[in-house]
């Protein structure tokens, strides 16, 4: 019998890959705030639940309802510019929540959207210089804005779940998440690079989200654990270390990069997960690849 995982925010820019990669290997539960309608032919192994995952009812109704084997949890508000502060941290932390706390009681391994934004370069007055280069997963947290901080919380609140249930949950901190033949970071690259320092330049195509997610769901990690995932490289193309110097004015004491090495470190995601990053913004950045609708059209 083939597992069943729910997908929230599956309808959404990156939740329809993850979606697609995810079907077939399981049957996927597509949770969002509006069902698709039931007169569009719709792809095998994907089936669609209108669900606002801010609400513990619906949740909790939900997973009684599909009993899954797993959660991925993508739903989010994305960024603090967008909306007022207050709706940004409240909506992402109820729904990571509601969907991790249902998930622990149901006995469901968890993957989730975390973000590199957690580490505090990203949204901050002043762009903080990183403490040390690459960063990985021990890197200080120090968010200065309501999304950051709201992934922060988020991953405590799978910390909790992890001590009273004993699941796993994958708190997935993806870089600047790309499209192929849609490489905005691009823009900076060929503009101010000083709006590329929130990240340090770094990147991810889509489709390496995808299989992250996928190999999250294949391992055991024995409770919880975080994992950047990130591109191999910058998507300026020009040594990274140089690039934090000429931005900083210094680089930090520990800098130990290597050429357009990506300044976020995903050594623990290929030591744990057996997953690396395998597109660039060099191939990538013109690449024709129609993006999934999850319908049978």
């Amino acid at each position: 019998m083939t597992d069943t995982i729910v997908v929230t925010g599956g309808r959404g820019r990156s939740g329809r890959w993850i979606c697609d990669h995810l079907a077939g290997e399981y049957n996927v539960v597509c949770v969002d705030l509006d069902h698709p309608g039931w007169e569009i032919p719709t792809r095998e192994h994907i089936d669609f639940k209108a669900v606002d995952v801010t609400d513990g009812v619906e949740i909790r109704d939900l997973f009684s309802e599909v009993d899954p084997d797993a959660v991925v949890h993508w739903a989010a508000l994305p960024a603090p510019e967008r909306h007022a502060g207050t709706r940004v941290f409240d909506t992402n932390i109820s729904a990571t929540y509601n969907v991790i706390d249902a998930a622990g009681r149901a006995g469901a391994d968890v993957v989730w959207a975390s973000s590199e934004s957690a580490y505090g370069l990203a949204f901050a007055d002043e762009t903080p210089l990183p403490a040390y280069l690459p960063m990985d997963e021990s890197h200080p947290t120090a968010p200065e804005d309501p999304y950051g901080t709201s992934k922060v919380a988020g991953e405590e609140v799978a910390k909790m779940v992890v001590r009273r249930d004993g699941v796993d949950v994958a708190s997935i901190r993806p870089s600047w998440i790309q499209y192929p033949g849609e490489y905005n970071c691009r823009d900076v690259a060929t503009g101010d690079l000083a709006d590329g320092t929130g990240n340090c330049w770094s990147y991810v195509d889509v489709r390496d989200v995808a299989t992250a997610v996928a190999a999250a769901l294949d391992a055991d990690i024995g409770g919880h654990e975080a994992f950047n995932v990130a591109a191999a490289e910058n998507y300026v193309g020009q040594p990274t270390a140089d690039l934090v110097e000429e931005q900083w004015g210094e680089r930090p004491a520990e800098c130990k990069l290597d050429g357009d090495q990506s300044a976020l470190s995903t050594a623990k995601a290929q030591g744990l997960l057996d997953w690396e990053p395998e597109h660039d913004w060099r191939e990538a950045v013109d690449a024709d690849v129609t993006a999934p609708t999850l319908t049978g059209e």
